[in-house]
């Protein structure tokens, strides 16, 4: 007889879970956003904020206030214009990304700052070509 076969990754000899690991008790959980300087600010400090925290936050604002005026254009007025004025937007974002160190980058930054520029540019550089390219349609 053969002896029974054990399944080699649930075997008697390993564990059903892996082992949980602990973080170190001498590094406390902190939100990175609550570190200023790598410092931690103190309790009476804490007041509600009303304006963005970086410069990035603030040229962030300025794009989402200019594809809102694009969306507005686009539903009342020429939307051609529009489309030109969001992927006008859009390469503004790319070119701030670009420039602003990722500490200041706020919201523009999502990946790496080449990345983030090429995809903002590359759909920037879409809608502002497929406004311009797309034909008239009789009766709009």
């Amino acid at each position: 007889m053969s002896p029974p076969s054990t399944d080699p990754f649930h075997g008697e000899d390993s564990p059903a879970e892996p082992p949980r690991i602990a973080p170190p008790e001498s590094v406390p959980p902190v939100s990175a956003e609550s570190l200023v300087d790598g410092e931690r600010p103190r309790a009476g400090d804490a007041e509600p904020r009303r304006y963005p925290s970086t410069i990035g936050g603030a040229f962030y604002l300025l794009v989402l206030a200019a594809v809102a005026v694009g969306l507005a254009l686009v539903v009342l007025a020429e939307w051609r214009t529009g489309i030109r004025v969001i992927g006008g937007a859009l390469v503004f974002a790319a070119l701030v990304r670009l420039l602003l160190r990722a500490r200041d980058a706020g919201m523009l930054a999502v990946r790496h700052k080449v990345l983030d520029a090429f995809v903002l540019v590359a759909l920037g550089a879409a809608l502002i070509f497929l406004a311009g390219s797309i034909p008239d349609q009789p009766g709009f």
